[in-house]
């Protein structure tokens, strides 16, 4: 199988990504119950690896898979290699029009008015908690066709279409 290397580290950095909206889907039942301190004091506190380390491991994810797709456009599994770059690709715009203006929102009202942050969480909470949910949903598809271009391109036989 040709560029066996680079299929592998999409497939890493691919199971990293999703493991950060993982853990997302995970807490969110429990959280959205919380009253609006807590919630605040989790989200506001918690998540600040996610961002230092997500931001980058994302676009290293969609840069090294599209990449892949544009290597692999003329090999046998290459359909299953563009879909699942295409999700991984859909869950990073979902997140930049549902996830980012909800952060953005909270940092503008952390540096003006702190002490209106636990009430602004709780009218954005459900927008933030399901547009990480969204983006699970199709990152774990996306990794699903990436696993899939791998291992049922071996499970054909040789010549086989």
């Amino acid at each position: 199988m040709r560029f066996a290397w680079l299929r592998f580290l999409v497939l890493i950095l691919a199971a990293l990504t999703l493991s950060l909206e993982f853990t997302h889907v995970l807490e969110l039942p429990q959280k959205m119950g919380y009253d609006p301190k807590l919630y605040s004091a989790v989200n506001t506190s918690l998540y600040l690896y996610f961002a230092l380390v997500g931001g980058p491991l994302t676009v290293l994810t969609l840069m090294s898979g599209i990449a892949l797709a544009v290597l692999t456009r003329r090999e046998s599994e290459f359909r299953w290699t563009l879909a699942g770059v295409l999700a991984y690709c859909t869950a990073f715009v979902i997140w930049l029009s549902v996830v980012s203006p909800v952060n953005e929102r909270i940092a503008v009202a952390m540096a003006r008015a702190p002490d209106t942050r636990p009430q602004l969480w709780m009218g954005l909470k459900a927008r933030w908690e399901y547009g990480h949910a969204t983006g699970f949903v199709l990152e774990f598809a996306g990794l699903a066709c990436l696993l899939w271009s791998v291992s049922g391109a071996r499970a054909r036989p040789s010549g086989a279409p």
